[in-house]
């Protein structure tokens, strides 16, 4: 554990961790509501105020449960506020943000070929943008754009277009995906602080005080809920599409990412029509898989990608220009070159091998320098990679590039 770069990975894994499970905790108590919501029914006997009830049946014991569309004559003494598994969701994702692509900017999120940034705007760029969507989006539920809730949609559909876009113009591919993913997600966590838990806490305040509720707060609640609803399964689609370059390494990843809004439209559509007793709309299922083929289609499409001799002509930042003058390069940078870069070349030799493994490109010295905290931990402390040893990277080399990253400063470890 002396190396600051493992420290960082395994903070990096930790943190991914806490995010994958609160967002479990999210996305399924959301499912769940919207799909309790939906299929209430109505029965004789409802209390004074009652929507709707369900009955219910889980782990031996059955639930009974009733809805009120403001809130109940008496306030309950136990009352449960979901809330939490939003705020960690987002504020984990953030941190991971911040640990993976702003700490590594230089290899995750800045691509010279699209834009030269520093460090610094990079960053500013990615901060900066995810709150523009929130802003945008809430002024337009404000307006009277909110009366039309599927013309609202589809114009926030546009707006997360332009927004892949523009990332697509400036970040790498995997950070494009990644940064969509955090836009939308963070509309959705700021519609649970900034709207739905506030109005709840009006209704319950009036409540508390003896006064007459306002049906309209839980109305706007719940159309921001809705919207929550649908944009769930696309986010998880983005969060997870860092893990395959067919998403994320091509320059139409931004036209995949809408494909994909569109599919989480349609895949909710079908179950929320099926809980609200709509029946089964088969038809989604047939757009959806329609919808799928042409995104498959897009990411083996012709692509512009840089060439391996502009590549080489690119000039080394000084971080860069050190790191290959440190002791040990020379003997790391053959262990890659003739262990590595048959796979992870602009145009792959290895057998099978048709694009390089999670757009990860080992060629030139920006392209191993940019990636060597990567390769120490795959190649050098671990023997996660070549997998399986397909290209029989001998004990002697690991060594090498384990020599030439530990004469590094300390400074660079997080590059």
């Amino acid at each position: 554990m002396s190396d600051f770069a493992v420290i960082w990975d395994w903070l990096a894994f930790a943190i991914r961790w806490t995010h994958v499970v609160t967002a479990i905790c999210w996305i399924g108590s959301s499912f769940y509501f919207v799909a309790l919501d939906l299929g209430l029914r109505k029965v004789p006997g409802l209390p004074v105020g009652a929507h709707g009830e369900e009955w219910q049946v889980h782990g031996g014991g059955f639930y009974h449960i009733q809805k009120y569309l403001v809130a109940p004559e008496r306030m309950p003494e136990h009352l449960i506020w979901f809330k939490w598994e939003s705020y960690m969701t987002w504020i984990s994702g953030a941190a991971l943000l911040m640990v993976t692509y702003w700490v590594g900017s230089e290899l995750f999120l800045i691509d010279p070929a699209k834009m030269e940034l520093a460090p610094w705007q990079a960053i500013l760029i990615s901060a900066g943008s995810l709150s523009i969507g929130w802003l945008i989006y809430t002024n337009m539920c404000k307006s009277k754009l909110g009366e039309t809730p599927t013309l609202l949609m589809l114009i926030l559909f546009v707006l997360l277009l332009v927004m892949g876009w523009a990332y697509n113009q400036v970040f790498t591919g995997r950070a494009v995906m990644l940064h969509l993913g955090a836009f939308t997600a963070t509309i959705m966590t700021a519609n649970v602080f900034f709207v739905i838990m506030p109005n709840q806490r009006i209704v319950v305040a009036d409540l508390k005080a003896g006064r007459p509720a306002d049906p309209k707060y839980g109305k706007i609640a719940k159309l921001r809920s809705t919207h929550n609803n649908y944009l769930t399964l696309p986010v998880v689609f983005l969060m997870l599409s860092n893990h395959y370059p067919l998403a994320f390494a091509t320059e139409y990843n931004w036209v995949i990412a809408g494909l994909i809004f569109l599919m989480g439209v349609t895949i909710r559509h079908f179950f929320n029509t099926m809980h609200a007793g709509g029946g089964m709309r088969w038809w989604t299922w047939a757009v959806t898989t329609i919808l799928f083929i042409i995104v498959m289609w897009l990411s083996t499409a012709p692509m512009f990608r840089q060439t391996l001799e502009e590549a080489e002509a690119r000039v080394l930042t000084p971080t860069q220009q050190a790191m290959v003058d440190a002791p040990g390069w020379d003997d790391a940078y053959n262990a890659v070159m003739g262990r590595c870069s048959m796979c992870h070349a602009r145009e792959p030799s290895f057998e099978g091998i048709h694009t390089a493994p999670k757009g990860v490109l080992l060629e030139t010295p920006d392209d191993i320098t940019r990636a060597a905290r990567e390769i120490f931990i795959q190649a050098g402390v671990t023997n996660a990679m070549p997998p399986a040893n397909v290209s029989f990277m001998e004990t002697q080399e690991r060594q090498a590039i384990v020599d030439w990253y530990r004469s590094l400063p300390r400074s660079f470890a997080l590059n």
